[in-house]
């Protein structure tokens, strides 16, 4: 993990939108134009869904007549879509997955303190007594566990949780949360064993964790060589960089960024007992890692982060891709867009095996300028990515008709996070983009983002797409399957999971039939 200074300020995540002009012409022309729009937006449809689309069942219709009568109770959705299989998790922050109260946990366990000025968690500065006092400042995060008053003011300073929009907006809110239970994350095992159980408990197969995977030596390599790039070209300064970080140690970095995920996975696996006679359901689950690449940070250190992830990514397949975080409105992730984007281009270019999905488009009105908002996920398509994390402000980039065309065309997904969206954005209903993407075609996939500071999980992001949205039962298949289709595992495994995620909806659907 990253010493606290750096992670207390390594926060995750991203946000974008347009209208055409019309212009007065002929009749015919007119006319004409519009006809060659509406075929061309059915090809593109047409080729942006799956190859191989199960033909439904009978079962399936039943279940989704049966559906189209429960979704309207808010307790009997909840308890149907508990159950349905929700194939991965494609978007999800570790650091932000796990919830506030296994964090407190983890700060008494670790004998840190809590500053109750600031609520953050912190190495104690004296030897602390036993008796807690809640007129001190500082005191032992075990007093938590025994002072409700503290341990619920945790709970709302660590999440989203009673948080109610005022003086601090929800952005505010959010992102500051990291750095007040930064110094708890240490145990990165154990937060993966808490993220895995709760979703197998929902009927999820596969996860995509967003992760620094031990590469923490990219840092200080980075700030080591400085950045010196002057009048020379982006892509020979690049090289010239990416020598110089070989030659400094970058290989001994990614090493140890493999043995730091072999160390974690067995903390998960022991917590989860998957070697027992009784195995938590967390022990069934098939788990990638996203290298997170930390944005807001010195443009040398950006890119010896990119260099060292798409390096691990290449040496082990437990890494299936890459993705910029960070607040995306950010001073330097704003200023060093493009720059960002050359250097994500550069290091496709050098390892095509290497998927890349972006945070893009975790953006909206007023958060930044209008010009803030024009070519945010157009560039991260140019630049490569596969899949795009959010994508809220995509009516507003430059020819947003064209963009979804073309994202349509190329099946770019975009990972949809709706609490996430709300909380921090203040986009929902039909302020958000989900509808549209469906509507042109656009593969989609229903994703957690933080779901323990957001106070979420897989199940109520769903329960908000249907609630909301009013999406039926076999549009929910659609996206769910859309979830495996578009993830990165190597082909052999994504069809054994389709495969499995089918197996997973025939006994789901006779269970669901023989409901009263």
């Amino acid at each position: 993990m990253l010493p606290p200074r750096l992670r207390a300020s390594a926060v995750n995540r991203s946000l974008p939108g347009i209208i055409y002009n019309s212009r007065t012409v002929k009749t015919f022309s007119l006319r004409a134009s519009a006809l060659w729009a509406f075929f061309a937006c059915l090809a593109c449809i047409a080729a942006a869904q799956p190859s191989a689309k199960p033909i439904p069942s009978s079962s399936e219709a039943a279940v989704a007549q049966r559906f189209l009568k429960l979704r309207s109770n808010p307790l009997l959705l909840h308890a149907f879509l508990w159950q349905m299989p929700k194939g991965g998790d494609l978007h999800n922050h570790l650091s932000g997955a796990a919830y506030a109260e296994h964090f407190i946990q983890l700060a008494a366990d670790s004998g840190l303190c809590i500053d109750r000025s600031t609520m953050t968690a912190e190495s104690c500065k004296a030897p602390e007594n036993n008796a807690c006092d809640a007129s001190r400042e500082h005191e032992s995060a075990w007093c938590a566990l025994s002072d409700p008053v503290l341990y619920r003011s945790l709970i709302d300073a660590w999440s989203m949780r009673n948080y109610a929009r005022g003086p601090q907006s929800g952005h505010d809110h959010f992102f500051d949360t990291f750095g007040k239970f930064d110094a708890a994350s240490n145990d990165a095992g154990a937060l993966m064993a808490e993220v895995a159980d709760r979703a197998a408990r929902q009927n999820e197969q596969y996860l995509e964790l967003m992760v620094i995977p031990g590469l923490d030596g990219a840092f200080a390599l980075g700030s080591k060589l400085g950045w010196n790039m002057g009048s020379e070209a982006p892509e020979q300064y690049f090289e010239r960089a990416r020598a110089q970080l070989n030659q400094n140690g970058l290989g001994e970095i990614v090493a140890a960024g493999r043995k730091w995920l072999d160390a974690q996975e067995a903390t998960m696996r022991r917590q989860l007992g998957c070697n027992s006679s009784q195995p938590q359901p967390g022990c069934t689950m098939t788990i990638r890692y996203v290298a997170e690449v930390l944005r807001g940070f010195p443009r040398e250190v950006v890119f010896a982060q990119i260099a060292a992830s798409f390096e691990i990514a290449k040496q082990d397949a437990r890494v299936v891709s890459v993705n910029p975080v960070m607040p995306e409105d950010g001073y330097t992730s704003m200023t060093d867009y493009d720059l960002h984007m050359r250097m994500f281009a550069y290091f496709h270019r050098l390892y095509p095996e290497v998927r890349l999905t972006m945070h893009a488009g975790e953006l909206a009105p007023g958060l930044v300028p209008p010009a803030g908002l024009r070519n945010h996920i157009r560039e991260a398509i140019a630049a490569g990515a596969e899949r795009i994390g959010h994508g809220v402000d995509v009516m507003y980039e430059d020819r947003p008709f064209e963009l979804l065309h073309e994202m349509a065309q190329k099946h770019v997904a975009v990972e949809i996070c709706l609490t996430s969206n709300d909380g921090i954005l203040s986009v929902t209903g039909d302020r958000h983009p989900f509808p549209i993407y469906l509507r042109y075609g656009v593969p989609v996939v229903i994703a957690t983002d933080d779901e323990g500071v957001s106070r979420s999980d897989m199940t109520r992001e769903y329960e908000r797409a249907v609630e909301t949205y009013g999406i039926a039962y076999p549009e929910l298949k659609s996206i769910v399957r859309n979830s495996i289709t578009y993830s990165f595992l190597p082909p052999a495994e994504k069809t054994a999971q389709l495969k499995d995620l089918e197996a997973r909806f025939a006994v789901f659907e006779r269970e669901m039939l023989k409901q009263p």
